[in-house]
């Protein structure tokens, strides 16, 4: 397994699965039952190793070789239900430790009975969204079972069948795969999912955003009734808890932290931005060699790229990771990432559910999400097992809707900041749209944005036209003399939509962003589609 750890570090941190300074009890919860838990277990032993979770030595020994030796709260909660054989549902922030809450007690079961593998079975299936975290869940697989024997193989797709095939042949004790290639070799005959005792779905969330759940249900009646259950996921949104109500049987529930809880040791802040001045702001920031491990989170893959080459113009390394690059491009961009041979690494989404990397410094949200959860997950990047991050959050006029709807779950303000860090002022309200006075049954001429009623219709008069309010002033990271956007004015209407074939259209007086009454330009009615009035800058 390649390590994260920086080179100069004397000593081995956990990361994802590693130490964090809180020990709370098992069974500990969040929400209203806390003070009530919280009494019931006052009298019991708090456990602050794994030693006391009755995992076997093996387990025990390459735990102490990875320098973990405190559970995380999810550890604590998670283990014993799993080595008990029960259901679990697993709701856990990135960063907590999920992959060895289910890893040490199945490797502790499957190395506790032996049995005959034949061709293409496995006895433990976990399934991942993404190819980056299939890899990253295998090599904790070794590492955690270097000392059992067990047999461990991964299937993604993006790369040749061939070599999954040959490990398949042979059968496995733990298959770690994406669903899609799985059904891939199922289909073919190479892997046989009907002897599974214990089936994961980890990241089951994101399963869910990225429309795997078609192949799960697929997969399921594959599956032995009788089985083990898992699910771990950083967020739990209605569906999956209606999923997981169908697959899982008298679950036991390991939560450690709200749907909505962002990570505490996390700075977060926005900055106000236009969208033209991102790559700019985002190439003026970087250049400071604080942000010494940076990953920058965007919406698409062509806009990570664009990301990329600004900043390689700039004389910034960077490199990016998403779902049209090549296996082999993305796991140089991550050992790149992890090695510290690139500081900045620019990823979507998708991709980012299999980055596991110690001491991220910051995080940087160059598109916010429209996805409001998403954004507990991006940030949850930093600040991992007890250190400090991060956040920087950048909000397009376009984005202030989806700022909005992240404050909304993470229940708190966001602080507003320049671009050195120092408060910003709040900006105010977007202007209401004034509408005119309809006359003789017509529509005048409609302002179509931000705009005015205006004269118009067929031989009748149109409405009186209102002026809008001006536009804020645009916030201090955007460009002074940026255009407003450009106002239509549509032809008046008869009642029943069509565009009226008489009349004369003036285009009114609008407002720079600025303020200041731009010059009107005058143009005849159109039939059709309106006619755009363009401002200077």
């Amino acid at each position: 397994m390649s390590s994260c750890r920086s080179p100069a570090e004397p000593t081995r941190q956990p990361r994802s699965r590693g130490v964090v300074t809180e020990t709370p009890r098992i069974g500990a919860s969040t929400g209203k039952n806390r003070g009530a838990r919280a009494r019931a277990y006052a009298k019991e032993p708090i456990l602050s190793d794994f030693n006391q979770l009755g995992l076997a030595a093996p387990l025990l020994q390459a735990l102490a070789t990875e320098g973990y030796t405190t559970p995380t709260p999810i550890q604590l909660q998670a283990i014993p239900h799993v080595l008990a054989g029960r259901d679990l549902l697993g709701i856990a922030q990135t960063g907590t430790g999920k992959t060895a809450a289910f890893a040490l007690p199945i490797m502790q079961r499957l190395a506790a009975e032996r049995r005959q593998l034949n061709r293409g079975v496995c006895r433990a299936l976990v399934l991942s969204p993404t190819r980056e975290l299939a890899s990253q869940i295998a090599d904790s697989f070794r590492t955690y079972g270097r000392h059992m024997g067990l047999k461990v193989a991964v299937v993604f797709g993006g790369v040749a069948h061939g070599p999954q095939v040959s490990a398949l042949s042979r059968g496995v004790d733990i298959l770690v795969a994406t669903p899609g290639r799985l059904l891939d070799h199922i289909g073919t005959r190479t892997a046989r999912v009907d002897q599974v005792e214990v089936l994961v779905l980890d990241e089951a969330d994101h399963m869910l955003d990225l429309g795997f759940i078609h192949a799960i249900r697929k997969l399921v009646p594959m599956l032995p009734t009788k089985r083990q259950s898992l699910f771990f996921s950083a967020t739990m949104p209605k569906e999956i808890g209606a999923l997981a109500g169908t697959l899982l049987t008298d679950p036991a529930r390991a939560e450690v932290a709200p749907v909505a809880t962002t990570a505490e040791r996390v700075e977060q802040r926005i900055i106000h931005v236009d969208s033209a001045s991102k790559r700019h702001l985002l190439a003026e920031l970087v250049r400071d060699p604080g942000f010494a491990r940076t990953l920058v989170f965007t919406r698409t893959k062509h806009g990570a790229n664009r990301v990329v080459e600004h900043l390689e113009r700039s004389g910034i390394g960077a490199a990016a990771i998403h779902g049209n690059k090549s296996q082999g491009q993305r796991e140089r961009a991550l050992a790149g990432f992890r090695d510290g041979s690139i500081r900045i690494l620019v990823a979507t989404d998708i991709a980012a559910r299999g980055i596991d990397v110690d001491n991220v410094t910051h995080v940087i949200n160059f598109d916010l999400p429209n996805v409001p959860e998403s954004y507990v997950h991006r940030i949850g990047r930093t600040a991992r097992a007890g250190a400090e991050g991060v956040a920087i959050s950048f909000c397009s006029a376009e984005e202030r809707a989806y700022l909005r709807d992240i404050e909304r779950l993470v229940r708190r303000k966001l602080p507003a900041t320049d671009r050195s860090g120092q408060p910003q002022a709040e900006l105010p309200a977007q202007p209401q749209r004034h509408q005119g006075h309809k006359r003789h049954g017509h529509n005048g001429h409609r302002h179509v944005e931000h705009g005015h009623n205006g004269h118009g219709g067929h031989g009748g008069h149109g409405g009186h036209a209102n002026h809008a309010r001006p536009r804020s002033p645009r916030p201090a990271t955007e460009p002074a003399g940026a255009s407003a956007p450009a106002h239509d004015h549509a032809p008046g209407n008869h009642g029943g939509g069509k565009s009226g074939s008489h009349g004369t259209g003036m285009a009114k007086v609008g407002f720079m962003r600025t303020g200041r009454p731009a010059q009107p330009q005058s143009r005849p009615g159109q039939h059709g589609a309106p006619r755009r009035v363009t401002y200077g800058s």
